[in-house]
């Protein structure tokens, strides 16, 4: 099984959690929006897979390059 890591592209808040462990997911597919300087931006999936991990929660504040998400696939 691989594991590959979610990463936040930008620093800002998670402003809203769009999958859920457990939940098959495809590449290229938004799991998460990051407000950032007033605009609400998309965290896409690197790869088609399951959800098996989400490493912050709805209002947490998240750094650029920062794992948000773990996808198995």
């Amino acid at each position: 099984m691989t594991r590959t890591p979610v990463i936040s592209e930008v620093s800002g808040t998670v402003w809203e959690l769009l999958a859920a462990p457990g939940d098959v997911v495809e590449e290229g597919q938004e799991l998460m929006l990051i407000e950032s300087m007033k605009m609400e931006l998309g965290v896409m999936s690197p790869a088609s897979g399951t959800l098996v991990e989400i490493l912050v929660a709805k209002d947490d504040p998240v750094a650029a390059d920062q794992t948000v998400m773990v996808i198995a696939s």
